[in-house]
């Protein structure tokens, strides 16, 4: 067999195999990576991290950042459990923490690991609004956004491999060609829109866990507006971004807010934090 269809063959297999089933979802999401690889590595950079940075502890504000978090993972887990998912957390080791840092950012690493920047506490303002930030970070541990992102790097190479050896007899002009016109290709067309993916779907499966948590989903939308009022419009084109625009932020939430509300009311939540 020519080493083009071993290839083919090959890469045809690994993604019959590396399949994962989003929980919040139902879809079949692309997954080369075991939790038993990723959330070691990802603990260890974690712990750096923190080592690193100045963490902030004893006040007001750091135990609303572990208490929002704690909320939002009990709220999860009611969820799995109550949709055939019991157990689904065990490899996780949550963990929220608090970094004395200007940046208007939060962020989660595979595992359950998160970190929320002082920053962003005046534009969240206050619980209800945390809440909808670590929520959404929260999401996206549990989704696996991070294995995916790392998967998709993978397929992505192996799409480079696949093109050079089809072009292994071509000239070397022809060869520089595809490369660059690939690299662009995949980072605008496959990479980018991927990320834009994720974040959206953290935000709509965010929206469901702060609502089972006892947090208005409402105000999901009202703090990216207010997210939108502090960049001051400074922000890429959505197509060249890894977030959807503000504006499409605003107008998702907005939309599933509602579903948000009825899926809280399953689990016995009617009425919201104020």
């Amino acid at each position: 067999m020519k080493p083009r269809k071993i290839f083919i063959a090959f890469s045809m297999l690994l993604l019959l195999v590396a399949c994962k089933t989003n929980p919040f979802t139902g879809e079949k999401t692309l997954n080369f990576v075991s939790n038993d690889q990723l959330f070691p590595a990802s603990f260890a950079q974690y712990n750096q991290f923190l080592d690193e940075n100045k963490v902030v502890t004893g006040t007001e504000e750091s135990r609303m950042v572990k208490r929002v978090g704690n909320k939002i993972v009990n709220a999860a887990e009611r969820y799995l459990n109550a949709n055939g998912y019991q157990g689904f957390m065990n490899d996780f080791e949550w963990e929220f923490n608090l970094v004395k840092d200007s940046a208007v950012n939060a962020f989660a690493m595979p595992g359950g690991k998160v970190v929320v920047f002082t920053g962003i506490l005046p534009v969240v303002k206050d619980e209800t609004g945390l809440a909808v930030v670590m929520a959404h970070e929260v999401s996206h541990a549990l989704a696996d956004h991070g294995a995916q992102r790392m998967s998709a790097a993978q397929l992505q190479q192996l799409g480079a491999v696949a093109g050079s050896v089809a072009l292994s007899g071509k000239s070397e002009q022809t060869q520089q060609i595809f490369a660059q016109a690939y690299g662009l290709g995949t980072q605008v067309g496959v990479m980018l829109p991927f990320s834009r993916r994720h974040e959206a779907e953290a935000d709509r499966i965010g929206l469901t866990l702060m609502a089972i948590a006892g947090y208005d989903p409402d105000e999901a939308a009202d703090l990216w507006r207010r997210m939108q009022q502090q960049s001051g419009g400074q922000a890429p084109p959505e197509f060249l971004s890894t977030h959807p625009s503000n504006q499409t932020r605003i107008n998702n939430l907005e939309k599933w807010a509602p579903e948000a509300k009825a899926e809280a009311k399953k689990y016995g939540v009617t009425s919201f934090k104020e």
